[in-house]
C-alpha cells in the first residue's frame, strides 16, 4: 500500500516578523550613528566593495534560480536560492559592520546624476526593506510545500530581489568615488 508523504506545516510567521523587525530596525538605527572614532583595526572602506561583490553574486544566483525554475528544474532552483540567501546574509554582515564602524558617506555628484543616484538609492532602500519579509515568506512557503502560495509571492519577490541586488551594485559604483 502506497502512503503519500505527509509534510508537517510549520508556522514561520513569528520568526519572519521578528527577523524583519530586528533587521530593518537595526539598519535604521545604524544610519543615525556617527561611526566608531579612530577605528584602525582594518581599512573599513574595503567593505562597500565587498558588499557590491556580494550583491553581484546574489544577482547572478537569483537570475540563475529564475532560469532553473523556468526550465522546471526545482533542485537547481533551490540550490541557487540558497546560494542567494548565503551571499545576502554575508552582505548583511559586512553592511552592518561598515555602517557601524564608518560615518555615513554623502554623494558628491550634482545635477541629473544626483537625481538619478537618489532615485536609485531611495528605491533600493525601500525595496530592500520589503524584500526581507518577502524572501523569508517565499522560502517558508516552499519549505511547507505550499507550492501555489509560494509561486504567488515569488512572482513579486524575485523581480524585487533582483532589482535590489542590481541597484546595490549601482549605488556602490556611483558613490565609490566619494568614500
Amino acid at each position: 500500500m502506497n502512503n503519500p508523504v505527509v509534510y508537517k506545516k510549520r508556522n514561520y510567521r513569528p520568526a519572519i516578523t521578528a527577523i524583519s523587525i530586528i533587521l530593518i530596525g537595526a539598519i535604521g538605527i545604524l544610519f543615525g550613528l556617527p561611526g566608531v572614532e579612530n577605528f584602525d583595526a582594518f581599512d573599513v572602506t574595503i567593505l562597500p566593495l565587498i558588499n557590491a561583490i556580494l550583491n553581484s553574486f546574489t544577482f547572478v544566483f537569483l537570475f540563475s534560480a529564475l532560469i532553473a525554475i523556468l526550465k522546471r528544474n526545482i533542485t537547481v532552483h533551490r540550490r541557487f536560492i540558497y546560494a542567494a540567501f548565503t551571499t545576502t546574509f554575508l552582505f548583511l554582515i559586512t553592511y552592518v559592520t561598515y555602517h557601524f564602524l564608518a560615518p555615513s558617506t554623502s554623494y558628491g555628484g550634482t545635477g541629473w546624476m544626483a537625481a538619478l543616484y537618489y532615485f536609485i538609492l531611495i528605491s533600493h532602500v525601500l525595496l530592500a526593506a520589503a524584500i526581507v519579509p518577502l524572501a523569508l515568506t517565499s522560502v517558508a512557503r516552499a519549505w511547507n510545500m505550499e507550492n501555489e502560495r509560494h509561486k504567488k509571492i515569488a512572482r513579486w519577490t524575485m523581480p524585487i530581489w533582483l532589482y535590489v541586488s542590481l541597484t546595490g551594485v549601482l549605488v556602490y559604483v556611483m558613490i565609490s568615488p566619494y568614500y
